[in-house]
């Protein structure tokens, strides 16, 4: 903040400062493309989307394991997996990761927009510069993040409400329908109603209280009939709660898992920061903000994947009572400031046409490519050989499996396995349960397995009578039934 408040910042362009923000994270996230590329689901939301686009329809029971087939199951990221299997299809892996810079890029520039109707540039900067750097682990494509700048868009205009006194705009609606369209995170958006809600009323004057209750009321039954603007109708509301109910199993999958401190983290730099900050500045707010600045904190603490509503919510939250605390910015020097009107028309306008033709180089010159870590390409290629067709898969394999048209058995769809079922399952694979592991090869009539180099369960199987090591390299290793050893000795 120190060094934020000694930068010149002129007053004319601050209008362009939300393009800067966006081109230029756009352009950094496209130059890394590849790190976007990370995480197994993207592959099985591109089949499913393509599904979609060829069946003209949304599924409604699992199509693509081995286990769960022809069990309920619905894609509430539905329009999100078009857009991945659309721009897929069309440009290869440069699609995808040209829509989802472009996704997180808006995020900022929006997130800016509105931190700066309190706050200095300088200062919305550092804030913006801290939200992305808290949601870095988590910017991947997928789902929720193209549902990102629908999150920041939906949350900073309730907040704008807020500051105000006032209810939110009924335009704010169609914003719900596509992020219940986009993700299962719309959830979070009906619950911020009733949080920010409590914020406009202990502001608003006690006479405009019951009128507020009311709009807000309103509001609140307008989002919750958009959210419902969806292919599965009410539906959706049932499936995206049912990822809350997975209980225990949320400790054995990566992105739900409590937040780490073992080590230094951006996120355990941010809660020093904000603790720091109430303590040093005797920060006061309404008894509604601490409550939502609490709430964002435990979910972000309780779950990993939530950091990044904390990066989000936070700032948002806090820009207002803030805005009188740091002093004024100095104008830029004369030599360094653009005149408004056309000339800064003009520069937007060259941003965006720069933009444009450095994404065009990057795409013709760059090939991105997908993790090696989850596409074991040659070990399928072994399975593929020997017609297996029951596969034991370690949980990171199932997107690519799927992709190759094997049925998995379990990929990265945890609301259609249930909270027993994964637990099962990770037991066994990490070796806690050998006669649990043997259990379901015998159950599932497994006949091959595809499994990680550091896999408990690839360890034991060499070790196993009835199962042998057919493949190995630094992905993947493959077992498979030695009939020879299946029955035992007389």
């Amino acid at each position: 903040m120190t060094i934020a408040a000694s930068l010149p910042v002129a007053r004319a362009p601050r209008s362009l400062a939300p393009l800067c923000v966006a081109a230029a994270s756009f352009l950094l996230l496209l130059v890394n493309g590849d790190s976007l590329l990370h995480d197994p689901d993207t592959l099985w939301q591109i089949k499913v989307g393509q599904w979609i686009l060829d069946h003209r329809s949304v599924p409604w029971t699992d199509l693509y394991s081995l286990t769960r087939q022809g069990e309920a199951w619905l894609s509430t990221s539905w329009l999100s997996q078009v857009l991945f299997a659309t721009t897929y299809s069309h440009w290869g892996w440069a699609g995808p990761v040209i829509l989802t810079a472009a996704a997180i890029a808006l995020a900022m520039a929006l997130l800016l927009s509105f931190l700066q109707r309190h706050l200095d540039l300088p200062y919305a900067l550092v804030f913006c510069l801290l939200a992305m750097t808290l949601a870095a682990p988590h910017l991947l494509a997928r789902p929720h993040v193209l549902a990102l700048p629908v999150m920041v868009a939906w949350s900073g205009a309730l907040m704008a409400a807020a500051d105000r006194g006032r209810a939110p705009s009924f335009l704010l609606l169609p914003l719900m329908v596509l992020w219940a369209n986009l993700h299962g995170g719309f959830v979070l958006g009906l619950a911020l109603i009733g949080a920010i809600g409590l914020e406009a009323l202990w502001c608003g004057a006690p006479a405009r209280r019951p009128a507020l209750v009311l709009r807000w009321a309103a509001f609140g039954l307008g989002a919750l009939a958009a959210s419902c603007c969806t292919p599965y109708g009410v539906d959706t509301l049932l499936a995206a709660a049912r990822i809350l109910s997975l209980g225990k199993s949320f400790s054995v999958i990566a992105e739900w898992r409590p937040a780490d401190f073992s080590a230094f983290s951006p996120f355990a730099g941010a809660l020093l920061g904000l603790l720091g900050l109430a303590l040093t500045r005797g920060l006061t707010l309404s008894p509604p903000r601490v409550l939502l600045i609490l709430g964002t904190t435990w979910m972000a603490l309780a779950h990993v994947r939530s950091i990044e509503s904390f990066g989000v919510l936070v700032p948002l939250v806090l820009a207002q009572p803030l805005s009188g605390w740091f002093g004024a910015i100095p104008d830029a020097p004369r030599s360094l400031r653009i005149a408004p009107g056309a000339p800064a028309a003009l520069v937007a306008v060259g941003i965006v046409l720069a933009t444009a033709s450095a994404t065009a180089t990057v795409a013709a010159h760059h090939s991105f490519e997908f993790s090696a870590a989850q596409t074991p390409v040659a070990a399928v290629d072994v399975l593929t050989e020997r017609k297996a067709a029951r596969i034991f898969n370690s949980y990171g394999f199932g997107g690519y499996l799927i992709v190759r048209d094997f049925r998995p058995f379990v990929d990265g769809r945890s609301e259609l396995y249930g909270e027993k079922f994964l637990m099962d399952y990770f037991a066994a694979e990490d070796g806690r349960d050998v006669s649990g592991l043997l259990h379901m090869f015998e159950e599932h009539r497994i006949d091959a397995t595809l499994l990680t180099v550091d896999s408990p369960a690839a360890q034991m199987l060499d070790h196993i009578d009835g199962w042998k090591r057919a493949y190995a390299d630094r992905i993947a290793v493959v077992h498979v039934r030695d009939d020879r050893k299946a029955a035992p000795s007389k």
